[in-house]
């Protein structure tokens, strides 16, 4: 939903977020003002609390008032209210560009995920060193970090492009 419509849901006292979010926001009829849950922390307890007025990523919180993405938290969706954030394969692109990993809560094998490779080269049958270049995105790939070790270029399915179910691949 538009943040519009998540506006006014936080005035009726719901809490909303967007999908990859850990935490959430709500409207403090008291204060008159939007207040940040933030994400849990490592040690699994909530993060800080902040009156939006005190945003110090004026950028990023705009950004996020702008997305058309917004959900209502609730236990399934929202790691502080016990459920677990997901997220599209436009979201986990995102991430993967901000270095992140990412996995599918649906893949089968533990511990596997995707990730940015920067730096790439390889050897020639010559011997000859080549970086790999590309006019279009430099020297980068998506590499799948699987069971069997890791895989250059990997391409999504139609199933995984479509898929709701993306999460933060565990460190």
């Amino acid at each position: 939903m538009k943040f519009s419509e998540a506006l006014k849901l936080m005035k009726q006292g719901a809490k909303v977020k967007l999908p990859s979010w850990g935490g959430y926001w709500y409207w403090d009829a008291e204060k008159e003002t939007i207040m940040i849950q933030c994400r849990p922390q490592d040690n699994g307890e909530k993060g800080e609390l902040l009156d939006i007025r005190e945003t110090q990523r004026v950028e990023y919180t705009t950004m996020n008032l702008l997305s058309d993405e917004w959900v209502v938290a609730d236990e399934e969706n929202c790691p502080i209210l016990g459920g677990k954030a997901t997220f599209s394969f436009s979201e986990a692109i995102k991430y993967l560009k901000r270095g992140m990993k990412v996995a599918r809560e649906g893949w089968n094998g533990k511990k596997q995920y995707i990730q940015i490779a920067t730096g790439i080269s390889y050897k020639a049958s010559s011997g000859e060193i080549v970086n790999c270049e590309h006019d279009a995105i430099g020297n980068m790939a998506i590499a799948f970090a699987g069971t069997s070790g890791v895989q250059m270029g990997w391409l999504a399915s139609q199933a995984d492009m479509l898929a709701e179910d993306w999460i933060f691949a565990e460190e």
